[in-house]
């Protein structure tokens, strides 16, 4: 899976701008927060963590998958394990920074999750202020 040299390019132009930005944005992503929390637990081969990612909602294509693992492997969090075995064998797992990282995304994950009622009653009062004036039947 190549990179081109507009991509190549548009990527560099993006860490030189940010690149704390652009770290924080690949960890709290929405397939990198759940990669990382998975891997805290052990190691796992593609398909397992394309499974294990799955079951939190809508499944994480192949594609994207690879790619999200691409980018945690790049910046340091994720080990890659290609074993030199038929069929091949490819392991995935955190690294110290990667571990550092996933505990950190899982306690905001954690606290999201708890605080998940005040976050609906808080939308339902901003939508309730913010939905247009019904005509009675004067107006009409």
């Amino acid at each position: 899976m190549g990179v081109s040299a507009v991509e190549k390019t548009a990527r560099d132009a993006g860490e030189a701008m940010c690149p704390y930005r652009l770290v924080l944005e690949h960890v709290t992503s929405r397939w990198g927060v759940l990669v990382l929390i998975e891997l805290l637990d052990r190691p796992h081969r593609f398909s397992e963590l394309r499974r294990a990612v799955g079951r939190f909602g809508r499944g994480v294509s192949e594609k994207m998958l690879a790619q999200t693992l691409q980018v945690l492997e790049r910046d340091g969090f994720v080990h890659r394990d290609a074993k030199p075995v038929i069929p091949p064998r490819v392991d995935y797992s955190l690294t110290p920074l990667g571990r550092e990282a996933a505990h950190q995304v899982r306690t905001l994950a954690r606290w999201t999750e708890t605080r998940m009622d005040q976050v609906r009653e808080a939308r339902d009062r901003y939508d309730e202020t913010k939905r247009p004036a019904q005509p009675t039947t004067r107006d009409a």
